[in-house]
Formats: C-alpha cells, structure tokens, sequence
C-alpha cells in the first residue's frame, strides 16, 4: 500500500494506491459510513457492481461521457440525497472517471453547504488528475467545467485493478495527462527527484503492469501535489497543470465533446503550445524534437486543424482567460513551462 498525504487551507486527506480485489476494496469504502448516496458510472456498475455490492436504494447510476456532466444531473443528485434524507454528517461516494468525480464532488460541496465526499477514481485520467486538487465542476453550453467549487474530499482510494477493464483508448486518453507532468515537472518544485520522463520509457506501462501503474499513479500524484499544496486555489503555480488544456479544452467544445477524448485534445494542446514556443525563441527546435518522440512513444493520433476564430473564441471563454487575452502555458526549457498572456495575433 502506498499512502500519499495532500494538505490543504479547508483539511488534509489521504490518498490510498493499493492493489487489492474489489471485494476489499468496498469494505474500506463502506465500513463506517451510515447514511450516503454512492454515484457511480454506468460502466463500473455493469463490470464491478456484483464485487461491489452497493444497495440499490443508495445508487445513482450515471451514463458515461463528457455530457453527463450537467445542470440537469447536478440536480438529481441532489434530489436524489434530499430523498435519502442526508444530513451534514452524510457522505456522497464518488465511484468512476472524472466526470462522475467532478460532478459527485460538486454536488457534495454544495448539498447542505457542504457534506463528506469520498472519491474512488476508476480511469488513469482520474487516478493521476481529476481526483487530486479539490477541483469540482459542471459543464455548460459556454464551456467545460465554468462553474464549480474547490473541495477537498475525505479520502482518495485508487486500485490499479479497474485500469485493467479500461478500453484502449480511454487508458491512452490518462496517458496524455501522465505525458503533461513530464513536461511540467521541473516546474512542480518537488523535493523528491521523480523523473517521469525516463520512467515513461518503461515497457510495462502500455501491457498494464499493476505495479508498473501503481508507480506511475503515485509519481504524478507527487507531482500534483507538489503544486496544489504551494497554490490551492489556482492564482499562481497551480496554472502550470493547465499545459496543453487552453487549446485542448477549445478542441472538446468544438467538436461538442463528442469526437475526441479528453486526453486527445490535451496532447493536441501541447503539440500546440510547443509549436507556439518553437515560433517565440522559447525553446529550441531539438527539444520540440525530443517531445514529438515522447507523445509518438504512446501513438496519440494528430488532429485537423480547426476554424481559427471559432477556436479563439472559444479560448477567450476558457476560464483561465481575463476575456481580453488568452492565458497558455509553454514551454521554456526541459521538462519546464510559464505561463504567458497572449493576444489573437499572437497565434
């Protein structure tokens, strides 16, 4: 068992790696909880609902994809704890992907002002990201993840076991966010010397290698919480985790978060920002080089090209913008960014 300790202003918490059958696992998940509502993805349900074996009556089961991740569902999770009558000292179960842990927690942060929330993410997307941080938020037809809250959960529980289920492409898709904290991660400032480039030339990564994942999962968990510990609310360092995200996040809404997954638009996102800063002076051709060959390593599809006003638009709503200038994070040396403050024609 690996146990990672993240601190925040509002609480610390705990994130549990272990590799343990499922079975376990929902032990430690229920052994003291009395009154909660477990929302779960509709995948997880149908492959682990038997080893998990959550009562009916405290299920709400949620149909995957990114459009899940509205008002409309926001709302029956609310009413559906309302239903079940549970108080301040309840808890809401988070068991799924990103969006299942992005809309469970916001639901929990705002539900009374603000009850339990436990997180049990079942996609390496989530594992290495979205559970870490606090970060909780909706969808709206303005934009991804505009409205939301920063709320810590009670604890994290990580099995690399459900990776083992994963399809292809949604296992690649968490890879695009473990390939962004290589780039990012002499700007983390972690104490510890982590060198997940190098660990990323590991050959079991791709066969799924339990504890080859459970070091990968721990090693950007590390990284992550190097940075939300320095900056929890995202008014400085914490930006940095947004490398390849404000062009990435434009290629989601674009194509109405249906064409391609989250982490296929992030590395398109940072194949982006290493051309701009190719363009800048900002880092050298050799380095680009160096980076192409490490996204090759994991054969992430290029995208087409995009209409370019559509795609600015679309950026200066992106939530990390002021609205008058488009906020990207680039590359500036090895396995370092900044974040930089563009205008349209800057592109």
């Amino acid at each position: 068992m690996i146990e990672v300790k993240i601190k925040s202003e509002e609480k610390s918490y705990p994130i549990i790696i272990e590799n343990e059958a499922i079975s376990d696992l929902r032990e430690k998940i229920f052994a003291n909880l009395e009154n909660y509502l477990v929302v779960i993805s509709a995948k997880v349900e149908k492959l682990y609902g038997k080893q998990l074996c959550i009562p009916k009556e405290r299920k709400f089961v949620l149909k995957d994809g990114e459009k899940e991740k509205n008002f409309k569902n926001y709302k029956k999770i609310l009413e559906y704890a309302l239903k079940l009558k549970l108080t301040r000292k309840s808890t809401i179960v988070a068991i799924g992907g990103g969006v299942v842990g992005d809309l469970a927690g916001f639901a929990a942060s705002t539900y009374m002002r603000g009850i339990d929330f436990i997180q049990v993410p079942t996609t390496l997307l989530a594992c290495v990201d979205s559970s870490v941080g606090g970060k909780t938020a909706i969808d709206t037809s303005f934009g991804k993840n505009l409205i939301g809250t920063f709320y810590q959960p009670k604890v994290v529980y990580i099995n690399p076991r459900f990776l083992k289920t994963l399809d292809d492409r949604q296992f690649k898709t968490g890879l695009g966010e473990v390939i962004k904290y290589s780039f990012i991660e002499k700007r983390c400032l972690c104490e510890e010397e982590l060198n997940l480039t190098n660990f990323l030339s590991t050959e079991d990564i791709l066969s799924r290698d339990e504890k080859v994942l459970g070091k990968l999962i721990e090693i950007c968990i590390k990284l992550k919480k190097s940075v939300v510990e320095k900056d929890e609310k995202e008014s400085g360092l914490r930006r940095i985790l947004n490398f390849g995200h404000t062009y990435g996040h434009a290629v989601e809404k674009i194509t109405n978060y249906k064409k391609f997954t989250h982490g296929e638009a992030v590395v398109e996102g940072m194949r982006f920002a290493f051309e701009l800063a190719v363009s800048k002076n900002l880092i050298d051709k050799n380095y680009k080089f160096l980076a192409d060959d490490v996204m090759k390593k994991f054969k992430f599809q290029k995208l087409p090209y995009f209409n370019k006003q559509k795609m600015i638009d679309l950026m200066l709503m992106d939530k990390k913008s002021d609205g008058k200038s488009l906020t990207f994070i680039l590359p500036t040396d090895y396995s370092t960014v900044e974040v930089f403050e563009l205008s349209a024609d800057d592109l």
